[in-house]
């Protein structure tokens, strides 16, 4: 993806796609046991649900340039969330779930940062 160019919506719908990937990885962690547990992976949990809280009015009223600008300015947050997961991961858990949601988590982040690099417009 990183060699195409995408107009705004079509920005805006491949990320949204991500979103459901990533709120698969959210709510695993969630009702994880082992996330009761352990703050860190409490945050990472909440941090994926406020990326995806942010970006949910914009989608619905169909406003790619509010999409895309809180898609921006949150994409630090999560990409540090996803980080701390795969970071703590193999100490919370090895079952196969833990380690299929850190890849999924990255996957996100690879595919999402992509996605807003293919802009159409030269000042995104």
């Amino acid at each position: 993806m990183t060699d195409s160019v995408l107009s705004p919506q079509s920005q805006m719908e491949a990320i949204d796609l991500q979103m459901a990937h990533l709120w698969m990885v959210r709510t695993f962690l969630k009702h994880a046991e082992e996330t009761e547990e352990d703050d860190e992976l409490q945050e990472v949990a909440r941090t994926l649900y406020d990326y995806m809280l942010a970006l949910g009015p914009a989608a619905q009223a169909g406003d790619t340039t509010a999409y895309l600008k809180q898609a921006k300015k949150k994409f630090s947050k999560l990409r540090k969330a996803c980080e701390l997961f795969e970071e703590i991961q193999p100490e919370i858990s090895d079952h196969t779930n833990f380690k299929m949601a850190a890849i999924s988590c990255r996957q996100v982040i690879q595919q999402v940062e992509a996605i807003l690099n293919a802009s159409t417009s030269p000042a995104s």
